[in-house]
C-alpha cells in the first residue's frame, strides 16, 4: 500500500495500526488472523486503497457493543461508555429502590465519558460533579457507588470519615485516602495485565517444567501425555530442579519537594544469576509463572496507567460524614475527628496534589460521594465550603414493609436464595412462600420501627434467627424431613424474642 502511487502517505500512516490491533484481538481472542499484505486481505490494484478506506470509515469512534440487558459487557471500554439508563437497570437487579440516588452516580459517571470526549483545554476545566448522599444506614448509600464502580471498572475506595484526625493529631490523615487509593489501583492494574498474559506464560511455564522432567528428546505424543498429567494436578507433589529468578531489589528514595513523611519506592531489577532449586511442581508452576509476568510487565509502567486511573476514574466514598459536624451554636469540644477533618478534607475534594511512595497524584477529577444518616445534624451544619464542594445533594428515603418484600425476591442472589443454596449443599430443600416473604416483611419493619432502624440489614439479623436451628440440624437431618417449607407461624415463633426486647423508655414522659 506504500508503494501504491494512488496511496498518500498520510492513508498509510492511518491504516497501518490496524495490523497492530488486529493482532492484539487476534490473541486475546486466542485465534489467529490472516496477515494483512498486499496479496491477500486487501489486494492489488487501485481498489486496494478503496478497501483500506472504507475500512477505516466502517469503524464507528465510539458506538459501545450492544449487550443483553442487565448484563456487563466484556469490554472495559464499552462499560465506561454506558448510558445512565443502562447503569440504573443494572443497579434494579441489586438495590430497590432509591432511583434519585441512582440516577446521580449514573449522571456523574456518564459526565465522565463526555468529558474524555473532548478538547485537552476544555477538559481540564470540568471538575467532577460531587455527590452529598443523605438517608438513614441500611438504604443502600455505599452499595449504589460500590456497584457502578465495578460496573465501570473504576479505582474505588471506601472510607469511614470518623478514622482519621486532624493534621497534628495522633492518628491517620486524610491524605491516606489517596495513597490507599494509588495503591489498589496498582493491584487491579498489574492483575489486568497479568490476565491478559496469562495464556502465553503458562504455556511457556509448562515447557519449562516439562523438559526439566523429561529432558529436549522426548517424543512428541509421549509429551502430550505427560502435559495432560501436569495440567490435571497429578505431578504437584513430583520434585523438579528449576532455576528460580531473584527478586528484585526495592530501595527507599525520599519523596521529591522533601517531605519527610512520605517515601518513595524504586524496584531494581536483580542482574544477579538465577539460583537453581529443588522444589515440588506446584512450586516451580507458581515460581516460574511469576518470574516470568515480571519480564513481561514493566512495574514503571503499571505504576504510571494505575496513577492516571485514579487521577481521571477515581471515586472516593467517604461515608459517617455527619459524625464529624457539630450543631450550629454547639460549643467547641476539641474533638480531634471533628471540624479539623472536614478543613483537611477540603483542598482534597477541591483540588490538589498528594505525594505518595509511587508519585505525585493530583485529585483534581477524582470523583467524591459523601454520606451520612444526618439524624443529629443537619447538612448545613458542616462548612459552608465543604457544601460548596459537594453540589449535587439526594436524599435517599427509610425503607419500608414493601421495600422488605422488594428486597426478598427481586434482587438477583437475595437472601432467601442464598440461603436456600446454602442449606441446598446439605440436600435440604427450603421454600419460602409469599404469606412467609410478608411476614418477615412486617416482622422486620416493626423492630426496625421499635427497635433501632438499621434498614435492609435486619433482614439478615431476622433471616440468621429464623435459619438457626434449621442450619444446626441440618447435616444430620433424615432424608424424609428435608423438605422445609418455612410458615407464617414459624417467623412469628423464632422472631419473638428480638420482638420482646422493645425498648420502652421512648414511651415514658
Amino acid at each position: 500500500l506504500k508503494r501504491h502511487p494512488e496511496f498518500s502517505p498520510h492513508e498509510y500512516w492511518a491504516v497501518r495500526p490496524l495490523r497492530t490491533m488486529l493482532s492484539i484481538a487476534a490473541r486475546r481472542a486466542r485465534f489467529a488472523v490472516p496477515k494483512v499484505s498486499t496479496g491477500t486481505a486487501l489486494g492489488r490494484g487501485p481498489w486496494a486503497v478503496m478497501s483500506a478506506r472504507s475500512f477505516c470509515a466502517a469503524a464507528p469512534a465510539t458506538a459501545p457493543a450492544e449487550v443483553p440487558e442487565g448484563a456487563i459487557p466484556e469490554d472495559r471500554k464499552t462499560r465506561q461508555s454506558m448510558l445512565p439508563n443502562e447503569m440504573v437497570d443494572y443497579l434494579d437487579q441489586y438495590i430497590v429502590g432509591q432511583k434519585d440516588a441512582k440516577k446521580a452516580v449514573a449522571n456523574a459517571l456518564r459526565n465522565r465519558w463526555r468529558r474524555q470526549q473532548l478538547d485537552e483545554e476544555m477538559r481540564q476545566e470540568i471538575m467532577p460533579r460531587n455527590i452529598l448522599m443523605v438517608g438513614p444506614t441500611g438504604v443502600g448509600k455505599t452499595e449504589v457507588a460500590r456497584r457502578l464502580a465495578k460496573l465501570v471498572d473504576a479505582p474505588f475506595i471506601k472510607v469511614e470519615a470518623t478514622k482519621f484526625t486532624e493534621v497534628g493529631y495522633h492518628g491517620k490523615d486524610v491524605d491516606t485516602i489517596i495513597k490507599d487509593l494509588v495503591e489498589l489501583a496498582i493491584r487491579r492494574q498489574r492483575s489486568r495485565l497479568e490476565a491478559e498474559f496469562a495464556p502465553e506464560v503458562n504455556t511457556r511455564v509448562e515447557e519449562q517444567i516439562l523438559t526439566a522432567l523429561l529432558g529436549r528428546t522426548t517424543e512428541q505424543h509421549e509429551k502430550e501425555s505427560w502435559l495432560k498429567h501436569l495440567r490435571s494436578g497429578a505431578l504437584d507433589e513430583r520434585f523438579v530442579s528449576i532455576d528460580v529468578p531473584n527478586e528484585p531489589r526495592m530501595d527507599e528514595i525520599l519523596a521529591p519537594g522533601g517531605d519527610q513523611g512520605v517515601k518513595m519506592v524504586k524496584v531494581s531489577p536483580n542482574t544477579g544469576k538465577p539460583e537453581r532449586k529443588k522444589v515440588t511442581v506446584k512450586e516451580a508452576k507458581k515460581r516460574l509463572r511469576q518470574g516470568a509476568l515480571d519480564k513481561l510487565i514493566s512495574q514503571e509502567l503499571v505504576t504510571k496507567k494505575a496513577i492516571e486511573a485514579v487521577e481521571q476514574e477515581g471515586v472516593v466514598f467517604i461515608d459517617e460524614i455527619d459524625k464529624i459536624c457539630q450543631a450550629r451554636g454547639a460549643r467547641y469540644s476539641g474533638d480531634a475527628s471533628a471540624e479539623g477533618v472536614q478543613r483537611d478534607l477540603l483542598p482534597i475534594i477541591e483540588g490538589c496534589e498528594i505525594s505518595t511512595k509511587h508519585g505525585n497524584v493530583k485529585t483534581d477529577h477524582i470523583l467524591f460521594i459523601c454520606s451520612g444518616a444526618f439524624s443529629a445534624v443537619k447538612p448545613s451544619d458542616m462548612l459552608a465550603e465543604l457544601q460548596g464542594r459537594l453540589p449535587v445533594r439526594v436524599e435517599l428515603k427509610a425503607l419500608t414493609k414493601e421495600d422488605f418484600e422488594r428486597i426478598l425476591t427481586e434482587p438477583k442472589h437475595n437472601v432467601i436464595m442464598q440461603n436456600q443454596a446454602l442449606l441446598g449443599t446439605e440436600g435440604i430443600r427450603l421454600t419460602v412462600g409469599a404469606e412467609s416473604v410478608s411476614e418477615l416483611a412486617r416482622v422486620s419493619s416493626d423492630i426496625n420501627t421499635y427497635v433501632e432502624n438499621i434498614g435492609a440489614r435486619r433482614l439478615h439479623t431476622v433471616l440468621e434467627k429464623l435459619m438457626e436451628e434449621i442450619s444446626f440440624d441440618a447435616p444430620t437431618m433424615p432424608e424424609e424431613k428435608k423438605t422445609i417449607e418455612v410458615t407464617p407461624d414459624m417467623v412469628r415463633t423464632s422472631i419473638e424474642p428480638l420482638l420482646k426486647k422493645t425498648d420502652l423508655s421512648k414511651f415514658i414522659l
